[in-house]
């Protein structure tokens, strides 16, 4: 099985869609933005009063690609080039995966299936500026997870 959205090329029309599905839902503002240093694509928006932050990770997806597509001296590029290559996929993937994360909370949402809360809990953020999750583990607040369990 090959990676999920490897094959991406819509990262522009991606974050307009979340824009127009948020906006859909009644979301009240909206904000994009890329973490070039960190490589993290970084969405707020606003409902009913409660500010969520999603953020994605263009780095990890590239460390996912170039697992599945390993360096070789066989590739007609170096291996930097093919690092940027893997980074510029996870630049485009993340914005796909959280369209389609972020469509599929809101209509969980829609349909009943979970509350706004429960959808988005460990995004919402708190007055400092902090995600319920970052606070939560900044505190101890859950399980240690298991060592062969992945993140």
């Amino acid at each position: 099985m090959s990676l999920p959205y490897s094959n991406s090329t819509s990262g522009r029309s991606a974050m307009d869609d979340i824009r127009k599905t948020i906006q859909a839902f009644g979301c009240s503002k909206f904000a994009p933005m890329e973490d070039f240093a960190e490589g993290k694509v970084i969405i707020q928006f606003e409902y009913r009063g409660r500010m969520v932050q999603v953020e994605a990770s263009a780095k990890g997806y590239a460390s996912a690609w170039l697992k599945e597509n390993p360096y070789s001296n066989r590739m007609r590029m170096t291996r930097v080039e093919h690092e940027r290559r893997a980074l510029e996929k996870g630049q485009i993937a993340v914005w796909s995966i959280l369209r389609d994360w972020i469509k599929g909370q809101l209509t969980a949402i829609e349909t009943g299936i979970l509350s706004f809360d429960a959808a988005f809990l460990g995004q919402i953020l708190l007055p400092t500026g902090e995600t319920i999750y970052e606070r939560t583990t900044s505190q101890g607040l859950l399980p240690a997870p298991e060592k062969d369990a992945k993140p």
